[in-house]
């Protein structure tokens, strides 16, 4: 994301928010494309006001949760009680305006021609470890890393600025602590591919809740591994046209397998 599109693209993020009521949510999409069971119990749901159906759909978990204190079944209880926090944000929605929703922020991506998409995906099948010598997260981020680099170096056409960029990731503190090593020895010693010269810095640890580009990410992640393991195309098709392109072939997104593969990102790339 160029830094002088960074702002516009925020603000078109939560125009889109705005009109659903999620402000001050973040979007996690895998949890918004979800079934609320609760909201298929409650009569009219689609009839009632976003207060009237977030009142109800509380009071129904609530309800639950309580039952399930009763008949002491503790492990049930703490996995619903972390369920209903993951989704707290989205239950004054149906499940066909949280779709409706992400399905527009995807158009937003899809419309950014300044945005590129770089992802690695592994199907862990293909995967030896004990020939790469990396785990699957070490072998996907200096792809990544490596890609990015290489897009940097080669937009700066004939420019005598150089071009430079940074990383800005969800925090995790295991995380953190591992890329945080890796970018280091890239700095120093370069991936397998490529030096590392245009990438600033180690990546900036965010939280995900405050940075709408970072909750586009994750969008962008999940609609690729809905295709490749499920197939479904709607929101991937609208992702996948950012995908790093050189000339007419992709550059940016590789699906790592068994090289039989016949999905649009094999083909593409």
């Amino acid at each position: 994301m160029p830094i002088w599109h960074w702002r516009d693209a925020d603000r078109e993020v939560m125009k889109v928010k705005r009109r659903y009521g999620l402000e001050n949510a973040e979007i996690h999409t895998a949890w918004l494309l979800r079934r609320y069971l609760e909201q298929s119990r409650i009569d009219g749901f689609d009839s009632l006001s976003h207060s009237e159906r977030r009142s109800k759909v509380e009071q129904a978990r609530n309800a639950h949760l309580l039952q399930l204190q009763k008949d002491n079944k503790q492990k049930a209880y703490k996995q619903n009680k972390k369920n209903y926090a993951h989704t707290k944000s989205y239950i004054h929605l149906s499940l066909r305006e949280r779709a409706t929703f992400v399905e527009e922020i995807a158009c937003c991506v899809s419309n950014w021609g300044f945005a590129r998409l770089f992802a690695e995906c592994i199907d862990k099948i293909y995967f030896d470890p004990a020939r790469t010598k990396k785990s699957v997260s070490e072998q996907a981020f200096e792809q990544i890393i490596s890609r990015f680099e290489k897009y940097l170096q080669t937009i700066d056409g004939k420019q005598e600025q150089k071009n430079y960029g940074i990383i800005v990731h969800d925090n995790n503190e295991t995380v953190a602590r591992k890329h945080t090593q890796l970018m280091r020895h890239f700095h120093s010693q370069g991936t397998l591919w490529t030096n590392v010269d245009r990438i600033i810095e180690t990546p900036l640890f965010v939280d995900s809740q405050l940075t709408s580009m970072v909750q586009i990410a994750d969008l962008c992640a999940y609609s690729l591994r809905r295709y490749l393991e499920n197939g479904e195309t709607q929101l991937f098709e609208k992702v996948f046209k950012r995908a790093d392109r050189f000339f007419d072939r992709v550059v940016g997104v590789r699906h790592f397998n068994d090289e039989r593969c016949k999905c649009m990102v094999c083909r593409a790339h």
